[in-house]
């Protein structure tokens, strides 16, 4: 157990360090300024996705059938903490531009993506 998540820790930060700072050379060089911080932005997928999966581990343990709803309340939960967290951001007083909501989009579209590779990797070791 412990091993699977330190290995899923090394994959969440490399994916943050390339990409965030892909993503943000990228803002750049186009010098395009956005109206919240890129760097919470993915600190609280990177963040949240770690917790999800350390949850989702320590549910299958116990609990192996129940593990895959276990990961979906834990989706829903984290939609609505960035809801919360960044309400400011997602819906300002002016429309975001395209580039603000893909990179709204970018961040956490991909971190579900490794969440969801990642549980299902680990739910296909714990079938018997």
């Amino acid at each position: 157990m412990i091993k699977r998540i330190l290995t899923y820790l090394s994959i969440i930060t490399l994916v943050f360090i390339v990409v965030f700072f892909t993503h943000q050379y990228v803002l750049d060089t186009k010098q395009l300024v956005l109206s919240y911080s890129l760097l919470n932005i993915y600190l609280f997928n990177a963040i949240t996705s770690i917790i999800i999966y350390g949850c989702i581990e320590l549910v299958a343990e116990k609990l192996p059938s129940q593990a895959s709803y276990a990961f979906l309340a834990c989706i829903f939960l984290k939609i609505g903490f960035f809801v919360v967290l960044f309400q400011v951001a997602i819906f300002p007083e002016v429309r975001l531009e395209l580039f603000q909501r893909i990179s709204l989009l970018i961040p956490f579209s991909l971190f579900i993506v490794i969440e969801a590779a990642g549980v299902m990797k680990l739910l296909n070791s714990k079938t018997y």
